[in-house]
């Protein structure tokens, strides 16, 4: 397997659908030795669940079927592809290879669990088209990368998608959860931008994979996120642990996790000539491999030390299963019987080359001893060579670099060049302050160099062929390991390192509850608070007595923000991170909503509002009474009358659901929900308008405020002439006397339905609430108190 260095994409995908609208995924990690299997029935004709799962995939290659027939109504998955996707490899397969049979038998005998705990038998029947991709995933990898995966190595997920927190491709997007929207604005130099890019602390690239997998694809389960919290909470109430697991991952090379797994590829053994110089690039990777392994092991003790005092599940569980485990040790020996101990995993290209030249004792293979001699003259001689030219040629400062591309070659500080060069130097090129040169002598030894080490590599490589194979029999506790030392890395590099370094009680622990309401008391955009010192901090509250909350509010006054921020703050939670707020109760999600932004989609040959009514549409035909949506300024794409239509009927749509939606717009029309429609709230962004000037405070409010003419002293600020703004708010004018009237009458029609509503509200929250009894019954005798006198409110 090639080396990626971590950042392409390391997922092969198999794509195949029915005629019933189900499609079956494969997804195939070669990094960290994982196949995720998911089948689902497509609810919308754009794909919308199959580019969640690609976008959360992120393949380096799609295989799908030549078939491009499709289900009534869609295009098919192969032209979603082409027209999607273009810049990921597409591969056609025949359908032969999409085989449910086979593949039901590739997953028994190559996952790691027994066929029982997987409960095949049942998944064989149910989940048919996704074992077909497996089988084309699988055998396409070991066709195209020249491997044999092997037995009992994989970690096989069923419905891995849909197990988590759903979060749309286009949510992700408007959500800034991966990437900025504003990325190109702000330049490459400009980081921390996105919640990924804020949470990106971790130390190795394995960890920075699966912090972007849980940020994609939150738990829903609470049990395994109170696990999470309970660890958070020991890492920062024990500095002592903290600081130690920071310095014990610290001594695990950066590409341990892949390494790791890359023992459970076998190469296919290949005699054709022609494949010799890939053959030994291979050889190198493989002698890497062991070196990283033995480095990776040695620095298991200390990880231990520090963890056997841990008190958390989820620690004590990492100790118990990895800390105390003999195969560990078992392995180590088998290694240190053949590699030698002082042998160490490094990054310098000379010293690992050199490592991985003299990784195998001395004494082993006489013509390995051989070729290493052959190795340290011709290093010798280089370095003789270059001390010879720095007298002959008054160049003090001339050194002798190494890099796996050239070998050896010269560096020299161009200050002490006076004029030419010698002839003798050749292959000069400028590199900043520096001249790169070679000459005649130095090519010929660099040749013999690289022939020795080699030589070095293929006896090697013999030496250790019966090592890997010992090695893989007991791969699972290597792909055990690998899991554990992504997610110390994510739990303690990512989360425990973020929360540590803002001030105290900045973070809190939320609590999570599978049907209470939504309460987050001075919450944080937890982007945006790392960027500015003035930020203002708002709360929520929701309950199935109020489920949806209507923000209005001037343009500019933080309407956007305080939605991504709701939003975001959940998702934090639901990968068991602390939020940034004072107190946070939160109900479990189970898929996010977005309906946000403005945009032509010239692609799918949408204009904006077309984009917003095909988003609208997904949205409603997918929501669950455990989902939250977000929707900001529905309707104002097209006609005002249309858009109002739109917009009202949507919101008694989702007024009738149990989902919690929080609806920002700028049309005051629709505050009339609240006096017809109890289990709405209106709130609204709190401006004050001085002197033809809005002063923003940022600061969310109970009830609606109406600030006379916002649109058009923002349009005055903007530089429109005044004869026109004049004109404007006389027609303006004459409209809302009319709609005032017409509000204050349906407030005073609904107002004791609204106060029986407030009453359930009150009674959902002290049914969940932690106080003793006898607060409790005080709270009651108030509540009762409140309701006669009719000074309830919200």
């Amino acid at each position: 397997m090639e080396d990626d260095g971590g950042e392409v994409s390391s997922f092969v995908t198999a794509l195949i659908e029915n005629r019933a609208k189900e499609v079956g995924v494969a997804a195939l990690d070669l990094r960290t030795a994982s196949l995720h299997l998911s089948q689902y029935i497509e609810t919308s004709c754009s794909y919308q669940n199959t580019k969640t799962l690609l976008h959360y995939y992120d393949p380096m290659v799609v295989i799908v079927t030549p078939n491009k027939l499709a289900p009534e109504g869609m295009v098919g998955v192969s032209a979603l592809v082409d027209k999607h996707y273009s810049s990921i490899k597409k591969v056609v397969m025949a359908r032969g290879c999409f085989d449910d049979t086979k593949g039901a038998m590739m997953v028994k005998s190559l996952a790691v669990k027994e066929p029982s705990a997987l409960g095949l038998d049942t998944y064989y029947k149910q989940y048919y088209l996704c074992l077909a991709a497996a089988a084309a995933a699988i055998k396409w990898t070991e066709a195209e990368k020249g491997i044999i995966v092997t037995s009992h190595s994989l970690t096989v997920i069923f419905n891995g998608s849909f197990d988590h927190m759903s979060i749309d491709a286009t949510s992700v997007q408007n959500l800034e959860i991966i990437d900025s929207m504003c990325s190109g604005l702000w330049g490459a130099g400009n980081k921390k931008r996105s919640l990924f890019q804020m949470l990106k602390t971790t130390k190795t690239i394995g960890g920075a994979r699966l912090l972007r997998a849980n940020l994609l694809q939150p738990l829903k389960d609470i049990e395994t996120i109170n696990a999470r919290l309970d660890c958070l909470d020991e890492l920062t109430n024990n500095e002592e642990l903290f600081f130690g697991l920071s310095q014990g991952l610290r001594k695990f090379p950066k590409e341990t996790d892949r390494v790791l797994c890359q023992f459970c590829f076998k190469p296919k053994k290949v005699t054709d000539e022609v494949l010799k110089p890939i053959n030994a690039k291979k050889r190198q990777m493989t002698i890497a491999n062991i070196i990283l392994l033995k480095t990776a092991l040695d620095a298991l003790p200390f990880l231990s030390k520090v963890l056997r005092d841990a008190k958390c599940f989820l620690l004590s569980n990492i100790y118990q299963s990895v800390s105390l485990n003999e195969k560990y040790t078992t392995i180590r020996g088998r290694i240190v019987e053949v590699i030698d101990e002082d042998i160490l995993h490094s990054r310098v290209p000379f010293v690992s080359c050199t490592n991985q030249c003299f990784a195998v004792k001395a004494g082993i293979d006489g013509l390995l001893d051989v070729a290493r001699r052959c190795f340290c003259d011709t290093s010798e001689a280089i370095h003789n060579l270059a001390s010879k030219y720095r007298e002959d040629f008054s160049l003090p400062n001339l050194k002798v670099p190494f890099n796996n591309r050239q070998g050896f070659y010269f560096s020299i500080p161009q200050k002490d060049i006076n004029g030419k060069l010698p002839s003798k130097f050749i292959q000069v090129v400028k590199h900043g302050k520096q001249v790169h040169c070679s000459t005649l002598e130095l090519a010929s030894l660099n040749v013999r160099n690289r022939s020795a080490a080699a030589e070095c590599y293929a006896r090697t490589e013999l030496c250790l062929e019966g090592l890997m194979d010992t090695i893989r029999e007991d791969i699972s506790v290597l792909t055990m390991l690998a899991e554990v030392l992504c997610f110390l890395d994510m739990i303690v590099n990512s989360f425990a390192h973020t929360i540590s370094t803002k001030p105290v009680d900045r973070y809190t622990r939320p609590e999570l509850t599978e049907s209470g309401p939504m309460a987050i008391d001075t919450g944080r955009h937890p982007v945006l608070e790392c960027l500015t010192n003035e930020f203002v901090p708002n709360n929520i509250f929701l309950s199935e007595a109020s489920n949806m909350a209507v923000v209005m509010g001037p343009n500019m006054s933080g309407k956007s923000t305080y939605l991504q921020q709701i939003c975001l703050t959940i998702i934090l939670a639901q990968i068991g991170c602390y939020v940034p707020a004072r107190f946070a109760s939160l109900r479990i999600v189970d898929r996010i909503f977005t309906r946000i932004g403005m945009s032509d989609s010239v692609e799918s040959n949408s204009s904006t509002f077309m984009t917003e009514m095909k988003e609208t549409a997904f949205l409603m035909q997918n929501v669950t009474p455990r989902s939250l949506i977000v929707m900001d300024e529905l309707g104002r794409a097209t006609s005002s009358s249309d858009g109002f239509a739109i917009a009202w009927s949507c919101c008694e749509h989702l007024l009738s659901l149990k989902s919690y939606t929080i609806f920002a717009t700028h049309m005051e029309r629709l505050s009339e929900l609240a006096s017809m429609y109890p289990n709405v709230k209106i709130l609204h962004f709190h401006v004050e308008a001085k002197n033809n000037r809005l002063d923003f405070k940022f600061q969310l409010k109970d009830g609606h405020q109406h600030v006379p003419h916002y649109g058009l002293l923002l349009a005055g600020v903007a530089g429109l002439p005044n004869e026109v703004i004049d004109s404007a708010r006389n027609i303006t004018g004459k409209i809302t006397q009319k709609e005032i009237k017409r509000v204050e009458t349906n407030w005073g029609q609904y107002q004791s339905l609204q106060m029986t509503y407030r009453v359930a509200q009150r009674l959902i929250c002290l049914r969940f609430s932690n106080q003793d009894e006898d607060d409790i019954r005080r709270a009651l005798q108030d509540l009762k108190q409140s309701y006669i006198d009719g000074s309830l409110t919200a």
